[in-house]
């Protein structure tokens, strides 16, 4: 899922009400408007389930461990691809690079969002259109080393309050000079009066390691209609 959407978001009843406590508050109308839930706090990463990984290594060394094992090494040249061991730089970290991240939304050109190098965006850094099917779409590069997990993490909250968290394991990838294209499943935006209104959010790009590639803090508004171009 993308920046807000239906999908997480749960129904909390049929009538009118708001309830605080240090787990859930819960704005809801009637069942044909949006219904936004805010879940106890889980920004806390699970420490406890993290895989413990062996010794770092740099690609070359990685790629020349294990020569014994065929299987294993048939598996390292399918994610190597093309690319020359000999000619990566022997860095134990990975770099990667967001080149670009967009809007897809059906009947629509995608609307290609500008990354500031500060990674905080002034102002709003869009506008959805209510109950409309949309995903998110960026390309990037990784240099230096295999970047293990890698992630994209985003929460949303509405007038101060948590209303959505999603986490998309995008995967493993080898260092080369092409960027990689990876495209988050569809969703579909919110409706009806208690949908409308600005958010703010903040987008992550991590790793295993919880090394932050990027990270986005901006506002964005759920309105009628598609902002005017």
């Amino acid at each position: 899922m993308g920046f807000v959407g239906k999908k997480d978001m749960k129904n909390c009843g049929a009538d009118s009400e708001v309830e605080d406590s240090s787990e859930v508050v819960c704005i809801t109308k009637n069942m044909s408007e949006c219904s936004l839930c805010v879940t106890e706090d889980d920004d806390k990463e699970d420490l406890q389930g993290k895989i413990q990984i062996g010794p770092r290594r740099t690609l070359k060394e990685q790629y020349e461990a294990d020569k014994d094992d065929e299987s294993l090494m048939r598996w390292k040249e399918q994610l190597l691809g093309a690319v020359d061991i000999n000619s990566v730089a022997e860095t134990l970290d990975p770099e990667v690079k967001i080149l670009s991240l967009a809007i897809v939304s059906p009947g629509r050109d995608d609307l290609l969002l500008q990354i500031p190098d500060s990674g905080k965006v002034k102002g709003t850094w869009f506008t959805l259109k209510e109950g409309s099917r949309y995903s998110i779409k960026f390309t990037f590069q990784v240099h230096y080393n295999i970047v293990s997990g890698l992630k994209y993490t985003n929460t949303v909250w509405k007038t101060g309050l948590k209303v959505d968290k999603n986490k998309e394991m995008i995967g493993i990838f080898s260092p080369q000079q092409e960027p990689y294209t990876h495209e988050i499943p569809e969703d579909t935006t919110p409706s009806g009066i208690l949908a409308r209104g600005s958010y703010s959010a903040k987008t992550k790009f991590l790793d295993d390691d919880n090394k932050c590639y990027l990270e986005l803090n901006y506002t964005f508004d759920i309105r009628k209609d598609w902002q005017s171009s």
